[in-house]
Parts: structure tokens; sequence; C-alpha cells
């Protein structure tokens, strides 16, 4: 098992970035997908990313008020959602010194674990509230997301890497 630590410093996050990104996961999210239960939840994934990543911006409360959104647009049990989500939140937030050690690659081995933590919370609240049993593709969404982790891991990392002004004489 080897470590990973980035040798390259980055720039820190823009506030608005934070927030773009949140809401662009959103909207995908919002996408009429209908109910196929394989189809990633990238809030989730986004917000597990920036609780790792920036948990002063990003964290459990807002990990609630996500999942909140997600079951008015679901029209499920309220709190549903905002339950898994703040599951994922902690349990980010917990294993956050833990994670950032090890690359995109090795996180998103782990992060399986913790997305089908959440995607189990999901499936047990709605077994238990009545719903019917949603098949075993379920295990499919925590796959996706976690197989999506090194993309989108270099995808929100990436305008952080940008030096601010180019010095061909500056080493960092």
């Amino acid at each position: 098992m080897s470590l990973h630590r980035t040798q390259q410093l980055l720039l820190p996050v823009q506030p608005w970035f934070i927030a773009i990104t949140l809401f662009v996961a959103l909207l995908l999210n919002l996408l009429p997908f209908g109910r196929t239960p394989w189809v990633p939840d990238l809030l989730l994934l986004v917000l597990a990313f920036w609780v790792l990543h920036q948990p002063l911006f990003v964290g459990v409360t807002l990990a609630f008020v996500c999942g909140l959104v997600m079951d008015v647009h679901h029209t499920t049990l309220l709190g549903m959602h905002a339950l898994a989500y703040s599951l994922v939140a902690c349990l980010m937030h917990l294993s956050r010194r833990h994670l950032q050690w090890f690359s995109p690659w090795s996180q998103s081995v782990q992060m399986l674990g913790i997305f089908l933590l959440g995607h189990g919370c999901l499936w047990l609240l709605r077994l238990i509230s009545g719903g019917d049993f949603p098949g075993w593709s379920l295990l499919l969404a925590p796959l996706i997301e976690a197989a999506l982790w090194p993309l989108v891991s270099l995808l929100l990392l990436a305008p952080q890497r940008l030096a601010p002004d180019r010095d061909l004489t500056r080493p960092l």
C-alpha cells in the first residue's frame, strides 16, 4: 500500500465554485430518469467530495438541506435522503484525515463502502416506510459513484491546480 500526497500546492477554493458545482450536481439529479435505482446520485458524490476537501464550507447541515431538497423532488418520506446524505457527510468528516493520504483511485475503493452505507440507509428506510423492494440493481449506483470518484476529483480540483500567475523562474 503506497500512501500518496500530492506534490503540488493547491490554491484556495472559491466559495462560489463550491456553490456552482453543488447546484450543477443538483440540476443533474433533477433530470427525469424515472425511478431507475442504478442511476448514480451525483449530488451525493459532489457533497462527499467537498466534505472531504473543504469541511469548513460543506458539512452535515448542508448535506441535510440538500437531502431535504431531494426528498421533495422524489416525493418520498420527508427526511429519507436527508438522513442518508447526513450519514455520508458524517462518515466523510470522520474519515477525512485518513482519506486525504490516498490517491483518488485508492479513495474510490474506500468510498464504495461509504456510498453503500448511504444507499443502504435509503433502501432500509424505503422498506420500513412500506415501499417495494427496489431490486438488486440498487447496488449498481454505489459502484458507479465509486467509479466516478477519480474523475470528479480530477474535475473539481482542476481550478485549484492553476497557478495564479505564470512565472517560469518560480518552482511552485
